[in-house]
């Protein structure tokens, strides 16, 4: 593990492979940095690939006040430390992160989203973000989680219910201050429609319908995009073996 200093003295954790052209890759909502890690080990044989916890997860730090503008100084951070351009990889809400920043000036040359969250009329009520910061706020953190699993994500109750006594829910627990962010990153965003920064958007051939039509809409919305659906993809998920040749591919185009 390594760790750099963000604009605001945040501490971001990160690890680093490979070598050749660098893809920086940000994920989503109850993500660390291991969630894209099987990805990136995928393309380190040709590339420098970073992945990194963002801010309230894994081992990086949270300075208040959030804003999405500190998540892109964060990725601005990494960016720098590869060299001062870097394609980057953005999973869920971290591809709505990563096209944000592009669209502010970050050093990106290409952007690649997998299955970007852009609610286009379906997505989560406004106030959610409000609701999930009110409940961490208050030590409710578990209950922030399944806020969010039912709302956001839209679990069914007995499947959340599940997931609150199983293993795994202390983990989810520790970075329910970091749902509050991703759901303000998605509640009422669209894609930056003036951005000409090169992007590719993917999504699984048997993930969610909504999350289909979110990826093709937000490559219609977008000047220099496309759609692609990959093999499998079941339930939101990233299958190494079919994404790393088209996100290879993709890279070496520009």
């Amino acid at each position: 593990m390594n760790t750099l200093t963000s604009t605001d003295g945040t501490t971001i954790a990160y690890d680093r492979a490979g070598t050749g052209p660098a893809i920086v890759f940000v994920a989503g909502a109850f993500n660390d940095r291991a969630t894209l890690a099987p990805l990136a080990d995928a393309l380190a044989g040709d590339f420098t690939v970073v992945t990194y916890d963002r801010r309230a997860r894994g081992d990086s730090g949270d300075t208040k006040p959030w804003s999405i503008d500190r998540e892109a100084e964060d990725l601005d951070a990494l960016i720098a430390e590869v060299g001062g351009s870097a394609h980057v990889f953005g999973f869920s809400s971290g591809g709505i992160l990563a096209l944000h920043a592009a669209a502010r000036g970050s050093a990106i040359a290409r952007v690649v989203c997998y299955e970007p969250p852009y609610p286009f009329g379906e997505g989560n009520a406004p106030d959610l973000p409000a609701r999930l910061g009110a409940l961490v706020d208050a030590g409710r953190r578990g209950d922030a989680v399944e806020l969010f699993q039912t709302e956001a994500i839209g679990l069914p109750p007995e499947v959340v219910s599940q997931i609150r006594r199983s293993p795994m829910f202390p983990a989810l627990e520790a970075m329910a201050q970091s749902v509050v962010y991703d759901s303000t990153i998605s509640t009422g965003s669209a894609p930056p429609a003036t951005l000409t920064t090169p992007t590719l958007v993917i999504s699984g051939a048997q993930t969610w319908p909504k999350l289909t039509r979110s990826a093709a809409r937000t490559a219609a919305a977008l000047p220099k995009a496309r759609h692609v659906e990959v093999p499998g993809g079941p339930r939101h998920t990233i299958e190494p073996e079919v994404t790393a040749p088209v996100v290879a591919e993709f890279v070496r185009e520009g």
